[in-house]
C-alpha cells in the first residue's frame, strides 16, 4: 500500500494530532480507541452493535486464536474478518502480552516461546516467524510484531537482554512479512529505562516499519511514571507514522498521552468494567449495584445519547445486575464501549478546532465531580 498515514494536523497547544491510518479494510481516524475482541469478539457485543457505537477497528488475539478455534478453521473460512462478521479494520497483537500475562505457564527461548496451553496444558510454540504465519492466515490490517513484554517492575539487565531478544524477532517478522497489503507495527520495549527506550525506538526506525507501537507500559507502573517513559519514547518515534499506546487505558489515560502525541489505543476496561458493574458517566464513575441507585429512575448518563441512556433507567439497570441477568453486563459494556468511542470523537474535533487543552480541562473537572464529591462526604464522617 502506498500511504499507510496522513498527518493532518496538531493541536496548536499541545501535541496532540489529527490523522488518518490507511489500511485494505478502511480509513481509521486518529486518535482512536481499540476494542479489544481477544477471541474474534468484543465480550458481550455483536459486530452489529460495535458499528452503532462508531468502533473504526477493533483487536483480536493471535495466541488465543492459534489455540481456539485454531488456523484450519479461521483458513477455511476465508480469514478473520469473514469468521466474526466484521468489515472493518482489524489490528492482531502478536501473542507478545501473552509473554507477560501467561508468565506462570510459559517459558523464553531464544528461538521463541513454549507456552503450556491454557485451555488443555498441551505445550505449544510461538517465535516470531509463528506469528507472522498465523497473522497472515487471520489477515488482520495491522499485525504486530513478537516481542516479549516485561513485568514492573523490571531489572536493567533483564529488561536489557530481553529488549536485545525483542529486537532480533522484530528483525524476523519484518523478513516474514509477505503480504504488503497488511501493516506490520514494530513494538518498542525496554521498561522504564530511558537508554533501553532509546535503543529500542532507534533500532525499529532503522528496520523500518509501518508504524509503531509502545508496549511494555500500563503493566503496572504509577500513571507519573508512565506519563515519564511515554514523552521520552515519542521523542524517537517518525512524526509521519501512526503511534500506538498498548493497553492503556481510563479516560485520563487517553486525554494525557493523546496530549502527548499518541494515536492509537486500546485496553479492555470499557467491557471488563461494564460486566462488574461499573459505568463510565461524564461525572465519572459510578457502581450500578449500589443501594442509591435502587430507585434512580433517571438516565444512566444525562449527558450521553447512546441507545442505554435513552431507553433504560438506572433502577433498571441495577434490577439487571442484582438478577444476575446477562443483559445488564451487555447494556453496560454498550454504553462504555460508547463513552469512550465518544470521548476519541470529541478529542479529534477538539484538535480539528485547536482547543484541545481547554476541552481536557472541561472533561477532567467534570468527570472527577463524583470523586471530589465522595471525598468530601468522607472527611466530613471523619
Amino acid at each position: 500500500m502506498a500511504k499507510t498515514f496522513e498527518l493532518i494536523k496538531k493541536d496548536k497547544e499541545t501535541n496532540a494530532r489529527l490523522g488518518k491510518v490507511f489500511t485494505a479494510h478502511g480509513e481509521i481516524s486518529t486518535p482512536s480507541f481499540m476494542p479489544v475482541g481477544t477471541q474474534g469478539v468484543v465480550k458481550g457485543m455483536s459486530p452489529f452493535e460495535m458499528k452503532e457505537i462508531g468502533a473504526q477497528i477493533i483487536l483480536g488475539n493471535t495466541y488465543h486464536l492459534m489455540l481456539r478455534p485454531g488456523m484450519d478453521i479461521i483458513k477455511k473460512a476465508g480469514g478473520l474478518h469473514s469468521f466474526i462478521g466484521w468489515d472493518k479494520p482489524i489490528l492482531t497483537d502478536s501473542g507478545g502480552f501473552q509473554v507477560f500475562s501467561l508468565a506462570h505457564i510459559r517459558k523464553v527461548t531464544p528461538e521463541g516461546v513454549k507456552f503450556q496451553s491454557h485451555i488443555d496444558g498441551s505445550p505449544q510454540f510461538l517465535g516470531p516467524k509463528e506469528a507472522m504465519e498465523v497473522q497472515t492466515i487471520l489477515g488482520s490490517d495491522i499485525m504486530m510484531c513478537f516481542d516479549e513484554c516485561v513485568s514492573y517492575p523490571c531489572e536493567y539487565d533483564y529488561a536489557c537482554n530481553s529488549l536485545d531478544l525483542t529486537l532480533e524477532w522484530e528483525k524476523i517478522c519484518k523478513k516474514y512479512h509477505t503480504n504488503k497489503d497488511q501493516l506490520l507495527f514494530g513494538i518498542t520495549q525496554g521498561s522504564v529505562y530511558k537508554d533501553l527506550r532509546k535503543r529500542s525506538a532507534e533500532a525499529l526506525v532503522d528496520i523500518g516499519f509501518d508504524g509503531y507501537a509502545v508496549g511494555g507500559l500500563s503493566v503496572g507502573e504509577p500513571d507519573a511514571l508512565l506519563y515519564e517513559t511515554l514523552n521520552d519514547q515519542l521523542e524517537y518515534l517518525p512524526v509521519d507514522s501512526p503511534r500506538y499506546l498498548m493497553g492503556c487505558g481510563t479516560p485520563e489515560n487517553l486525554l494525557t498521552c493523546v496530549e502527548m502525541g499518541v494515536d492509537m489505543f486500546d485496553c479492555v476496561m470499557p467491557t471488563r468494567n461494564g460486566r462488574n458493574g461499573t459505568a463510565f458517566i461524564s461525572q465519572g464513575k459510578i457502581i450500578i449495584k449500589n443501594s442509591e441507585f435502587k430507585e434512580d429512575f433517571s438516565g444512566l448518563d444525562p449527558e450521553c445519547d447512546c441507545v442505554v441512556c435513552k431507553n433504560y433507567s438506572r433502577a433498571y439497570l441495577r434490577h439487571l445486575f442484582m438478577s444476575g441477568e446477562i443483559l445488564g453486563l451487555r447494556l453496560l459494556s454498550y454504553h462504555n464501549l460508547y463513552f469512550y468511542q465518544n470521548l476519541m470523537r470529541n478529542m479529534r474535533e477538539a484538535i480539528e478546532n485547536d482547543s484541545f487543552s481547554a476541552f481536557k480541562k472541561s472533561f477532567l473537572q467534570k468527570f472527577n465531580q463524583r470523586q471530589k464529591k465522595a471525598h468530601s462526604v468522607k472527611q466530613k464522617k471523619e
